[in-house]
């Protein structure tokens, strides 16, 4: 970093400190090599925003993780679903864009992340999702998601079972 006021020397660190937190800013001594100024300067971390890129007309939106929260909960409302489950989902969600992208991450990405961990989780909640997600027109794209879920067994992921199961007597609903 150059000198403000002589315009010549280097300004080098004497001394940093960091908040009691361990957090920013980073407040660093700083002396002049040259015309020998000591200042305080701070250091701040400005991260880029990430951009999430529309998969119908490429636009561009920072990604909001509430806003991925939002449709996690309309997917699971009425549902045995907890709070905390949802909210593990959209901290993984996140976590995971965070990790594998800078800058800018196709909505899609985020998408097939929600529904993966919510096929896991819960069908109809998946179902849900992926009937706002992948904009069903009829109930024949409906019943080509849900297809491969009932070829599985009624034993399949995310299925949870009836009281009238859990007493021995066979039954082949799935609880709503």
């Amino acid at each position: 970093m150059k000198c403000p006021f002589c315009r010549e020397g280097d300004f080098a660190v004497v001394d940093s400190r960091r908040q009691e937190d361990g957090g920013f800013p980073i407040r660093r001594r700083r002396i002049c090599t040259r015309c020998k100024r000591k200042v305080w300067t701070a250091e701040q971390i400005e991260e880029t925003p990430l951009k999430v890129v529309k998969k119908n007309d490429q636009r561009r939106e920072t990604f909001d993780p509430a806003k991925l929260r939002r449709g996690l909960e309309r997917a699971c409302y009425k549902r045995p679903i907890t709070n905390e489950e949802i909210g593990e989902i959209a901290r993984r969600i996140q976590d995971e864009v965070y990790a594998c992208y800078y800058g800018e991450v196709p909505s899609s990405v985020i998408g097939d992340l929600a529904m993966d961990l919510l096929k896991k989780l819960d069908q109809v909640a998946y179902v849900r999702f992926a009937s706002v997600y992948r904009k069903f027109k009829d109930a024949s794209d409906f019943a080509h998601e849900v297809a491969p879920m009932l070829k599985r067994g009624k034993n399949g992921p995310g299925r949870r079972r009836s009281r009238s199961e859990d007493d021995g007597k066979r039954t082949d609903e799935i609880k709503s």
